[in-house]
C-alpha cells in the first residue's frame, strides 16, 4: 500500500453565485431521486490573477439523491473585469447541514479562447463552499 498523497493548491479565486427563486424541469420520483435545474441568475468572482461576473445563462442540474445528499453538475459563464470569457464547469457533491444549508465539495474545470487566462485551460480545481439562502460561497483552489 502507497503512503496517502499530500495534495498542494493554491487559492485560485472566491466565487459567490446568486441563485433563481424557482427550479426548472422538476423531475420527482425518479429512479434515482429528483431532478431539477437550479437557475444562477448572477455573481462574481475575484482572486489574485482574475476577477469578474457571472452572467446567464447558468444552472445547476442537480440530482436529490434518496439520501438527501445532492449530486452537482454546473455550468457557468465568468467574464473577467478585461472582458474575456470563461467556461467553468463542475460536479461536486452537497451535503444538508442542520440550519437549512448545504456544504459543497466540488472539481471546477476552465475553457477559454483568451490569450491572457489560457493557463485555466490545464487547471484542474477543488471547490469548497456553503450554500446561505438565495447564495452560494465558494472558494476555489488550483491543485499544483
Amino acid at each position: 500500500m502507497t503512503e496517502p498523497t499530500r495534495l498542494d493548491a493554491e487559492h485560485l479565486f472566491s466565487l459567490t453565485l446568486e441563485v433563481g427563486d424557482a427550479p426548472h424541469g422538476i423531475i420527482r420520483n425518479g429512479p434515482t431521486g429528483h431532478r431539477f435545474i437550479a437557475p444562477v441568475t448572477g455573481g462574481s468572482f475575484q482572486g489574485p490573477e482574475l476577477r469578474g461576473t457571472v452572467v446567464p445563462p447558468g444552472g445547476d442540474w442537480v440530482h436529490r439523491r434518496p439520501n438527501k445528499t445532492v449530486r452537482l453538475d454546473v455550468r457557468l459563464l465568468l467574464v473577467t473585469d478585461d472582458n474575456e470569457s470563461i467556461l467553468m464547469t463542475y460536479q461536486g457533491i452537497g451535503t444538508p447541514q442542520g440550519d437549512g444549508g448545504l456544504s459543497a465539495r466540488t472539481a471546477p474545470m476552465f475553457e477559454t479562447g483568451s490569450e491572457r487566462y489560457a493557463w485555466l485551460n490545464d487547471v484542474q480545481a477543488v471547490g469548497i463552499g456553503a450554500l446561505e439562502g438565495d447564495t452560494i460561497h465558494y472558494d476555489v483552489y488550483r491543485l499544483l
